[in-house]
């Protein structure tokens, strides 16, 4: 998979994939099941385990959760100046391995300065590697295929909310202790099969800086406009992620068992998202494709809003779960489409998206939490917000696409 071969054959003809590029694909699933698929959303049903137990409070349990936020946010700003100073190789090999060192030390609760500590550090693996692991390895795939690689890379996202769901209850039978310590066990292993996958090489230079700097200036304003709705998704999609389980749970009050099921439902169609959505940017284009994700999801958090409805919420789970994760690689794809000829721009310009989705959905997660508490409990109002801001991205899209050719 070197930089010599893939510059020798046309891109048209290199549409299958090598063992050597698989093994790299295999890598970057590993890498986003463990530092963004178990690292934030395991910690999701840990949290009522962590307050019954007594390791910390309410308060400080919610606020651990947030470093987790906040770790992501950091990670995603410097991600790529970690992979410069290391390599890409090192660097996703070094935050692989403090995710995994973050879940051996979390089964220690030594104080609350130690737990925030490891969970920033979990956050910010994440975000770095959100960064870095794609750009790592789409340029040596061929371009046909770059669909299917990016989804079949952050599949791992979906396995981390579908394990959420299904394998932390059984981990809990035997304590918190063993639980954080059978999460680190699980990253240790995908960890060790990750380690000799990554590219050995950085992604190639570009061969036309003139081509490229055009295609940047033609594009800057649809490129601010892919940063905006991808950071709108981030306010569409955290009322789901926040609030789904508990609105069935208690708004409804169907119970946390039933709620539970839908979680696991929401968990299971986030596994396809990125294969489906991966597939569906290679037929018909990233950017038409990320343009029905946005209005699939608007959709799918207003029927949130104004339905209570057992089939209802299901359907709207299935869109939910399939666009959380499956957004991933159409953002991505479509930075892609936009600066198809410079890496280096394209690791930049994936590293202001990453950063700005990380920023919004912090800010989401705090001022929704605010919102509700000061609406008494107003789920429909929550999920309507959700809605609203994803209807003024899939608009802003019509009407910046209307005004010039798609690209």
């Amino acid at each position: 998979m070197s930089d010599q071969t893939a510059s020798a054959i046309p891109a048209g003809q290199q549409a299958s994939l090598d063992a050597r590029t698989l093994f790299a694909m295999l890598a970057g699933f590993c890498a986003s099941l463990v530092a963004i698929g178990l690292a934030r959303f395991a910690y999701t049903p840990l949290i009522p385990p962590l307050i019954e137990a007594h390791w910390f409070t309410s308060s400080q349990a919610v606020t651990l959760g947030a470093a987790n936020f906040a770790g992501y946010f950091a990670g995603a700003l410097f991600g790529r100046a970690i992979a410069g100073a290391l390599t890409n190789r090192h660097a996703l090999r070094l935050l692989m391995a403090i995710a995994t060192a973050a879940f051996f030390a979390c089964a220690f609760p030594l104080s609350i300065a130690w737990f925030f500590a490891w969970r920033f550090l979990s956050g910010l693996s994440g975000g770095a590697i959100m960064v870095l692991v794609a750009t790592t390895i789409l340029p040596h795939i061929p371009p046909a295929r770059r669909g299917f690689a990016s989804g079949m890379i952050f599949v791992g996202l979906g396995f981390g909310i579908a394990a959420s769901g299904t394998l932390i209850p059984k981990l809990l039978h035997h304590g918190l202790h063993d639980t954080w310590m059978g999460l680190g066990v699980f990253s240790l292993v995908l960890t060790a099969i990750a380690w000799f996958g990554w590219p050995a090489s950085n992604p190639p230079a570009v061969a036309a800086h003139a081509t490229a700097t055009h295609a940047r200036a033609d594009n800057g304003t649809r490129l601010r406009l892919l940063y905006a709705q991808y950071a709108a998704n981030a306010l569409g999609l955290v009322p789901v992620m926040i609030l789904l389980v508990d609105c069935i749970a208690r708004g409804y009050g169907r119970g946390a068992e039933t709620g539970a099921r839908y979680w696991v439902l929401y968990g299971v169609a986030a596994i396809f998202g990125p294969l489906v959505c991966g597939n569906a940017g290679d037929r018909i284009g990233f950017g038409m494709a990320y343009r029905f994700a946005l209005l699939v999801q608007a959709c799918a958090a207003a029927l949130l809003a104004l339905s209570a409805n057992a089939y209802v919420i299901g359907i709207a789970t299935l869109a939910l779960g399939v666009s959380t994760t499956g957004i991933v690689p159409l953002a991505l794809g479509r930075v892609h489409e936009l600066l198809p000829h410079d890496h280096t721009e394209q690791r930049a310009a994936w590293s202001r998206a990453t950063s700005a989705f990380a920023l919004c959905q912090a800010l989401a997660g705090y001022g929704y939490s605010f919102l509700f508490s000061h609406t008494h409990n107003d789920y429909a109002l929550i999920f309507a917000c959700g809605a609203s801001a994803l209807a003024v991205a899939f608009i802003a899209d019509l009407v910046m696409n209307r005004k010039r050719p798609a690209i």
